[in-house]
């Protein structure tokens, strides 16, 4: 008996979303997280018809091999020399809810620093700023729908939330579609982090099962040698087990 390819995946594995599960995801606004409290939407989202939408918004972004440059997958080499701090390998795949590959989709992830500090003039809290390590990198799927960076490893920072308040470290990913519309954003923890369980954004999430797709699995396969230790974390788009993303979470 021959096994049968499934169909390649389309703008539709972007856009079919069923709603998820009670407990999946937090709500909009989240009482322990005060900022929401200013973010969450209070009036009925305005839903655009496509036919009518710029047809820029519906025909890129169409990413060549020029999108992305070399090296863009390595945030640990800077303007003048290496990142200070742990150096990590972590890699995974883009998939749907049938576990299939999304090819040639760009990831860019964002990140503070091993102290714990983003280059951004809105973190003023004293940790030092290391000057070769920007915190932001890139790169396209492949055929498999792989991804792959080299970084190092955030730590956690405080936030004015509430009094001692310490965000687990993370880093931020952004998706994006087969078209302008179509970008997604979520966070990635790493495992036994002290802080889940005092982490209001976390633990929005109810349903334990749902948090823990947000969880990095370490992998000593992913690592390097004397250079690097190695996760793995993979993205569901759709789906029961889809990944939480951002317009459900709200992260900091």
């Amino acid at each position: 008996m021959s096994a049968t390819t499934p169909p390649a995946p389309s703008s539709d594995d972007w856009d079919s979303f069923a709603p998820p599960p009670a407990g999946t995801h937090p709500p909009l606004d989240a009482p322990e997280y005060g900022s929401t409290a200013r973010r969450h939407p209070t009036r009925p989202l305005v839903v655009l018809d496509p036919a009518t939408a710029d047809g820029t918004q519906l025909t890129g972004p169409v990413f060549g091999d020029d999108a992305v440059q070399a090296g863009d997958d390595d945030l640990t080499v800077g303007p003048d020399g290496e990142a200070v701090g742990q150096r990590i390998v972590l890699t995974g795949r883009l998939l749907d809810a049938s576990g299939r590959p999304i090819p040639s989709s760009l990831i860019e992830i964002w990140q503070a620093n091993a102290s714990g500090r983003y280059i951004h003039k809105r973190d003023q809290h004293p940790a030092p700023i290391d000057p070769n390590f920007t915190g932001v990198g890139r790169t396209l799927t492949d055929d498999d729908g792989g991804y792959t960076f080299t970084t190092i490893k955030p730590g956690p920072y405080p936030w004015k939330n509430h009094h001692n308040a310490w965000r687990p470290a993370h880093i931020h990913f952004s998706l994006f579609g087969l078209e302008f519309t179509q970008r997604m954003i979520t966070q990635m923890y790493f495992p036994g982090d002290p802080l889940f369980a005092l982490d209001p954004i976390y633990q929005a999430i109810v349903d334990p099962k749902a948090r823990e797709r947000l969880v990095a699995t370490y992998d000593h396969d992913v690592t390097r040698h004397e250079w690097a230790t190695g996760y793995r974390w993979d993205i569901v788009l759709t789906g029961s087990q889809r990944t939480p993303l951002e317009e459900e979470e709200h992260p900091a």
